[in-house]
C-alpha cells in the first residue's frame, strides 16, 4: 500500500515544481500559492498514512484476545 502512496507523492512534488516554477516565470503569486498547497498535500498524505498505518497496527492487535 505504501508503494502507490509514494508514487501518488512523487507526482504531486513533480506538479508543485512544476507549478512554481512557472509562478516564477510569469511572476505570479496564485501559482505559487497553488504549488505550495499541492506540496502541502503531498506531505499531508504521507503523515496522515503513517499515522493510520500506527494506528491500524495498535488497534489489531490489541483487538486479538489473549489465549491464557
Amino acid at each position: 500500500m505504501l508503494l502507490p502512496i509514494l508514487i501518488f507523492d512523487v507526482a504531486l512534488v513533480a506538479w508543485s515544481l512544476h507549478l512554481i516554477q512557472g509562478a516564477v516565470q510569469q511572476r505570479e503569486s496564485s501559482l505559487m500559492l497553488a504549488g505550495m498547497l499541492v506540496a502541502l498535500a503531498a506531505a499531508s498524505t504521507l503523515v496522515v498514512y503513517f499515522l493510520m498505518d500506527r494506528c491500524l497496527i495498535y488497534l489489531t492487535h490489541a483487538s486479538v484476545p489473549l489465549n491464557y
